[in-house]
């Protein structure tokens, strides 16, 4: 069994992402491939490592991540949650950091539901006079 200092579940819209720290070289895995497979556009890259960046724990630890369900964005949003509540587990003075820069809060926005007489959740179907 692996020796993790620290895990976490991070949720933005349908995306459920678990990770888990463990001291090493600063290899990030997600669902047993490399980071570079998983998210090829730059913008998600620095957005994932901003947390890593700010604690100053960038190559400092190897990051273990399960994540399922959403798109690209929405489960690189959810890592960056999980990341940061399980640096804040590590160390205390890590939160005020990353409250400041609001990588603590998380996103509650969902999809709205479907109602039913309409064709999405707010769009009508074309109405007709005569």
């Amino acid at each position: 069994m692996k020796k993790y200092i620290s895990s976490s579940v991070g949720r933005r819209k349908t995306s459920v992402a678990r990770l888990y720290l463990k001291p090493g070289t600063g290899k990030i895995i997600i669902n047993n491939k490399t980071f570079l497979n998983n998210y090829s556009t730059y913008g998600l890259k620095n957005k994932i490592f901003q947390p890593l960046e700010l604690t100053n724990n960038n190559g400092k630890l190897d990051i273990y991540i399960n994540i399922y369900g959403g798109g690209v964005t929405s489960q690189a949003e959810a890592i960056i949650l999980a990341l940061s509540r399980s640096l804040c587990k590590i160390h205390k003075d890590y939160r005020k950091i990353l409250k400041l820069n609001k990588l603590l809060t998380r996103d509650s926005r969902m999809v709205e539901r479907k109602k039913y007489g309409r064709k999405k959740s707010r769009k009508n179907f074309q109405f007709s006079k005569r």
